[in-house]
């Protein structure tokens, strides 16, 4: 018995051959970018100057922005659980109300009622 899902070799996949052809292309347009953005530059300090490759400046800057960020966020998460108190949501209010004693002959129930 021959497995339905069976795909033959010989058959061509167009989604298969548009991802290479994407990898390729996005391959091809870093190196390009990496060649125009290879010449010196002059970074200004508020101290001094240096002088480094374009590329590793936007390199550099990029990771730095993502550090900054990703740090930012874990704080702005971190202070707002530290100023919102643990509440239940407003649907699990009513039904923590209105558990009462579960073992027992109700008089609790009708006591707080």
């Amino acid at each position: 018995m021959e497995h339905p899902r069976k795909v033959d070799r010989q058959q061509w996949q167009p989604w298969l051959w548009f991802v290479l052809v994407g990898l390729l292309l996005a391959v091809a347009y870093l190196i390009a970018f990496v060649v125009e953005n290879s010449h010196s530059v002059a970074v200004h300090w508020v101290f001094g100057t240096t002088h480094g490759s374009l590329i590793w400046v936007i390199l550099v800057s990029l990771a730095l922005g993502l550090l900054v960020g990703v740090l930012l966020s874990q704080l702005y998460r971190r202070r707002q659980r530290s100023h919102t108190p643990e509440q239940l949501p407003e649907s699990l209010g009513d039904q923590a109300d209105t558990v009462g004693d579960l073992g027992g002959d109700g008089e609790a129930e009708r006591e707080t009622s």
